[in-house]
């Protein structure tokens, strides 16, 4: 079988300008270092010469590679005379078709287009939703649970608050501790310049027993148990668990969710207390260095400065915050996708959002009980 042909390209003269090409046009031949130089510069002479014909009927055998090369040439455009082998024709027709489509890019959409508002408003209801019907299966739940209590998910509970509760105390207190130094430190200078520093104990015990207790240490176990229990669920997402146990009938909501808000509802109560008294120890530190008030005087003085209502109000938003963040939790942790970068944004969306609800759920804590405790 004869070889073919190494490509070239001549020019010639006669009453108009033609290139004729010949031999094989295809990429094992133009892959050769001098055969691919002498074709390139044969086409830039071809096209700075102003060629207006195109003889390529000799042409042995051609590929899209060596096709390629002739439409670059010609400035992505078949010249107006051409003369092609008609087994070659396609390679053209290809790049014609090729040329013609639309590659414009899609329009950018901004944050505040129509489009985009709409797909957050939908997502937003899609997460409303699913947080309204993981309330009612919490409910059914629960309902069941007091039915039959001792068929209930003990262990899981008893779990929940160690994890949950217990081992959140060091930093509850650290946190608290120093919120009552600094809170005491500030407030008394203030005080200090009017010679008010007897109301020092009625300052710090209203916002840290009302206000401040509760909504630290939401926030604390809002960033460190429900991260916690929004990347347990995401690993049993990634890990096919939660598929095993529907598949075993257990059902999630029940051995799952409902042990998660009952121990947090258990034990935020617990934490709340706890953050108060060293929060109330900071400020009695400080205190004494500062103005020089007794801790006898500190503690004789508290109860009649803080209603009863105040300690009820705080342990109610205990309660509330706590069953608010396991399902917050709870509900990002469900939807995690079985990926790694599905985790982690997941993880962090909850942790912000659970911040953000015990927030509003704090700030309508203050409306409603607006003239109670005063």
């Amino acid at each position: 079988m004869p070889t073919p042909a190494s490509p070239s390209l001549a020019l010639s003269q006669d009453g108009h300008k033609t290139a004729t090409a010949t031999g094989a046009w295809h990429v094992r031949a133009l892959t050769q270092e001098k055969t691919m130089a002498g074709i390139r510069l044969a086409l830039k002479s071809a096209g700075t010469s102003g060629t207006q014909r195109w003889d390529l009927s000799q042409v042995e055998s051609m590929d899209y590679i060596g096709a390629q090369l002739l439409w670059n040439a010609w400035g992505q455009k078949r010249p107006p005379e051409l003369t092609l082998a008609p087994q070659h024709e396609d390679f053209f027709r290809r790049f014609e078709e090729t040329g013609t489509l639309d590659m414009s890019k899609a329009p950018r959409k901004h944050w505040y287009s129509l489009d985009a508002l709409l797909q957050r408003k939908m997502v937003l209801a899609d997460h409303l939703l699913g947080f309204i019907a993981l309330i009612g299966q919490l409910v059914i739940d629960l309902g069941r649970f007091l039915r039959l209590p001792q068929r209930g998910p003990w262990k899981e509970i008893s779990a929940n608050i160690f994890h949950t509760g217990y081992q959140a105390l060091g930093i509850t207190a650290l946190v608290g501790f120093l919120i009552g130094v600094v809170l005491s430190y500030l407030s008394a200078q203030q005080l200090h310049q009017f010679g008010g520093d007897i109301f020092l104990v009625n300052i710090l015990g209203m916002a840290v027993i009302r206000e401040l207790g509760p909504l630290l240490a939401a926030i604390l176990v809002a960033g460190r148990s429900g991260s916690a229990i929004t990347a347990q669920l995401g690993v049993m997402r990634v890990t096919e668990e939660l598929d095993a146990m529907l598949v075993m009938g257990l059902p999630h909501g029940f051995r799952l969710i409902l042990p998660k808000v009952i121990a947090l509802a258990i034990s935020m109560p617990l934490l709340v207390v706890w953050t108060d008294a060293m929060a109330l120890i900071g400020g009695m530190v400080a205190a004494k260095i500062e103005l020089g008030l007794t801790y006898k005087y500190f503690l004789r003085e508290l109860p009649d400065a803080v209603p009863l209502a105040n300690y009820w109000i705080g342990l109610g938003k205990g309660v509330v915050f706590g069953g608010l963040i396991a399902l917050v939790a709870c509900h990002f942790g469900l939807r995690i996708k079985p990926n790694t970068e599905s985790l982690g944004a997941g993880t962090t969306i909850s942790v912000v959002t659970a911040i953000t609800v015990v927030i509003l759920a704090d700030a309508v804590f203050a409306i409603v009980f607006t003239g109670v405790g005063f």
